[in-house]
């Protein structure tokens, strides 16, 4: 269930319930790293299709807690390692991903037989949303 009040919700939707790019943030040894990834929001928490081998999972792993930061929009979270993105319990998910990613899914550059192709789910504790000289905080 979303923290966010009701309009605030109706922005995070408008701005990210699509595919949209967002910085991630994970900690190793107490050293941020950031890097650029494709995600998609909903109720609450940002989806991203990636590695299960990759460092940004390697780091999750070790740590959960992340930062990310998006269109007027930053916020803390926990990731989480959904797990293989063709699992049965990721059916409803992945096909939310598929459309919202399709432009760019079936470009080869994820292998769907791979069971370390995984969803990562960042599930927001906090955040602060701007929207035309509005602040909402969660």
């Amino acid at each position: 269930m979303s923290k966010w009040n009701q309009e605030a919700e109706k922005i995070m939707i408008e701005r990210f319930g699509r595919d949209t790019i967002i910085a991630l943030s994970t900690v190793k040894d107490n050293i941020p790293y950031v890097r650029y990834v494709n995600a998609y929001y909903e109720n609450g928490a940002f989806y991203i299709i990636t590695y299960a081998l990759s460092n940004k999972m390697k780091h999750i792993e070790n740590n959960s807690n992340v930062a990310i930061a998006g269109d007027w929009f930053t916020a803390h979270g926990k990731g989480v390692n959904m797990g293989y993105f063709g699992k049965k319990e990721n059916v409803v998910i992945s096909d939310k991903l598929k459309k919202a990613f399709a432009q760019w899914i079936d470009n080869g550059h994820n292998n769907f037989d791979d069971e370390n192709t995984v969803i990562l789910c960042v599930e927001l504790t906090d955040g602060l949303l701007f929207s035309h000289g509005t602040k909402y905080e969660f």
